[in-house]
């Protein structure tokens, strides 16, 4: 998985180097590059090889029905460019995402930022996660929490009275409260190697937005889980989106006590 997350990337800053992305935007209004098609090429062809019994899902894959996906008992779950309108503004905050699920559970994912050469991997059988930077790899797991201080995480794009309405809880319950904006998968990682605290994803997700940073930051200890506090599953239902959802560092600390204050609306 992490030659195959390389090679995605490698193929990506190609066209990151390009004046033309080629961009086109999906039915649902969001955006896709020639650097989308070209990593998801890179990966399904790499995980074929690999891998060849197990099926691959990707947000770029042609419709795969949830009749045929819901006999997976294990597949890959993969978001070949996360954070496209980042690689579009050219910030640098993007990731190929690579996730092998298992009963519905991420147990392995790998989480590469190609404008940076640094590689998240998460293995929740053997409880370790790791990053990889400048050569050289090193283990990382969630930081202790206390009442001194938090630090949360938004998304760069994705904030409103949802977001507004978690932080005004969490300052009541905090001495200090301190928040960074990022985008794609990153947050999570942020998470995992114990720069961050809490991310509250009060807006839509899709599973492929999450699954491999997910098993990055159980594998570091910490955990991902819905507004009402039950872990993040996959390949449950016909759709592939996410439930708002928490993602929390040192699960030891009662964080779930506080969260339980936030009045979240439906979706």
């Amino acid at each position: 998985m992490c030659a195959v997350a390389r090679d995605a990337g490698a193929a990506i800053l190609e066209v990151y180097g390009d004046e033309d992305f080629g961009v086109q935007t999906k039915s649902d209004d969001s955006p896709l590059t020639r650097a989308d098609l070209a990593a998801h090429n890179i990966i399904v062809a790499g995980l074929q090889k690999k891998a060849p019994g197990i099926p691959i899902l990707s947000e770029e894959s042609d419709g795969i029905s949830f009749v045929e996906r819901s006999s997976w008992d294990q597949y890959f779950l993969v978001d070949p460019l996360d954070g496209t309108k980042e690689f579009i503004n050219r910030n640098g905050e993007f990731t190929v995402n690579i996730a092998l699920i298992e009963k519905g559970i991420p147990t392995r994912g790998v989480v590469f930022v190609p404008v940076k050469d640094v590689l998240y991997t998460g293995d929740q059988h053997e409880g370790i996660a790791t990053v990889t930077r400048e050569g050289e790899t090193v283990a990382i797991q969630v930081r202790k929490l206390d009442r001194a201080s938090l630090t949360v995480v938004a998304s760069r794009r994705h904030g409103g009275e949802a977001l507004e309405g978690c932080l005004s809880v969490l300052r009541e319950n905090f001495s200090s409260i301190d928040t960074t904006n990022m985008g794609s998968s990153l947050k999570l990682c942020l998470i995992a190697e114990g720069e961050a605290d809490l991310y509250p994803r009060l807006a839509p997700t899709s599973e492929w937005d999450t699954a491999a940073a997910q098993a990055v930051v159980e594998a570091a200890g910490g955990s991902v889980v819905d507004v009402d506090l039950k872990a993040l599953r996959y390949n449950t239902k016909d759709n592939i989106l996410n439930p708002f959802f928490y993602v929390i560092g040192d699960t030891e600390f009662d964080l779930n006590g506080v969260l339980s204050q936030v009045v979240v609306l439906p979706e």
